[in-house]
């Protein structure tokens, strides 16, 4: 007979203290006691659950990544025109859905981190296809990654500028890459 986990959820906090814990402290911080803490869990459930940091890095912005490309898709429920994808992009980038501060504060983190540990490079590149085939339903390969890099770099600027872009030349920026 199998021994079932006395705490099923157990797992899930952890991966969700971790994500917490990476956008409080910096990932420089995060050690598996910081984040047994924060999840309220015994010590001893990291190495049940994960077979290093490492590997519980790599689940949790898997997990995160994942997420935010759920919300993604969700912008472009209903949209049946290439104009339209236009729209639900401007509305992504000029929205405050995706570019909470923790959002951007994981987005950095995952971006500084992933520099030195390969295998939070396909995490990333993963997040990037997934962005991309979404794109690709209006727009040829080309266009969508252009679309891509250009939604990466505007969510940076639009939560950093001193004055942020308006939704209009946003979507005009939009147009303008897509060739509409």
């Amino acid at each position: 007979m199998a021994r079932r986990p006395n705490d099923p959820q157990r797992r899930d906090r952890i991966l969700e203290a971790t994500l917490d814990t990476i956008a409080e402290c910096g990932i420089q911080a995060v050690t598996h006691r910081k984040i047994a803490s924060c999840a309220d869990v015994p010590l001893g459930s990291m190495t049940y659950y994960f077979s290093g940091i490492d590997a519980l890095l790599e689940e949790a912005f898997s997990r995160f990544t994942g997420q935010m490309s759920a919300q993604y898709a969700a912008f472009f429920e209903g949209v049946d025109s290439p104009a339209r994808a236009c729209d639900a992009l401007t509305d992504l980038i000029y929205g405050a859905q995706v570019t909470t501060a923790r959002n951007m504060e994981l987005m950095y983190q995952l971006y500084a981190f992933m520099s030195r540990q390969p295998m939070l490079k396909s995490v990333m590149q993963n997040w990037m296809r997934s962005s991309q085939t979404t794109l690709e339903r209006w727009f040829d390969p080309v266009t969508a990654r252009a679309l891509d890099a250009f939604i990466e770099g505007m969510t940076l600027h639009f939560v950093t500028d001193r004055q942020p872009l308006s939704r209009e030349e946003i979507r005009l920026m939009i147009g303008r890459i897509a060739g509409l």
